[in-house]
């Protein structure tokens, strides 16, 4: 069953990676707003913008496009795995999945709280200020992982386009 799920993997790899990238793209956003909003806001005392409305709204369903991206980025890792690149597979899967840390442990809303001192809703945190520091890290740490994924996914077109080309002729 693993054979045959790793041949369709690969012989579908082009579609595999852009759909995973797509999505793991989109944390950009939530990562711009993030460090706008949030950590600017701390820092300064006045964030670049806060996000209302619609906006906000937009903003929390994208974020909850991590879960889906994080399980289609794993398969990437781990076909590279397969392929022999085991370090540096293993690296990027144990940064993919900090994020787990920050998705179940410490949410956005405990960061926003205990970052801006005021509350969401009508509880506040008992928790401490460095461990949002921590999860603002935490939820960097998928960077370097968008990076590389964003250069499989450019590299897999070009060889895509290579295959086309060598077709045609």
């Amino acid at each position: 069953m693993w054979k045959a799920f790793w041949a369709w993997y690969e012989r579908n790899y082009t579609l595999n990676i852009s759909i995973a990238f797509g999505l793991f793209i989109l944390q950009a956003w939530h990562l711009v707003w993030l460090g706008s909003d949030v950590v600017i806001g701390r820092l300064t005392g006045e964030s670049l913008f806060s996000l209302e409305g619609l906006a906000l709204i937009v903003t929390i369903v994208v974020d909850y496009t991590e879960i889906p991206a994080i399980f289609g980025i794993t398969l990437v890792y781990i076909d590279a795995w397969r392929r022999g690149e085991r370090w540096y597979s293993a690296l990027m899967l144990v940064l993919l999945h900090s994020q787990w840390l920050h998705i179940f442990w410490i949410t956005d809303e405990f960061v926003v709280e205990t970052i801006s001192g005021a509350t969401l809703h009508t509880h506040s945190t008992v928790l401490p200020l460095w461990l949002a520091w921590v999860a603002i890290g935490i939820d960097y740490l998928e960077v370097p992982v968008m990076i590389d994924t964003g250069r499989r996914f450019w590299r897999a077109l070009r060889e895509r386009d290579k295959e086309i080309l060598k077709d045609l002729h």
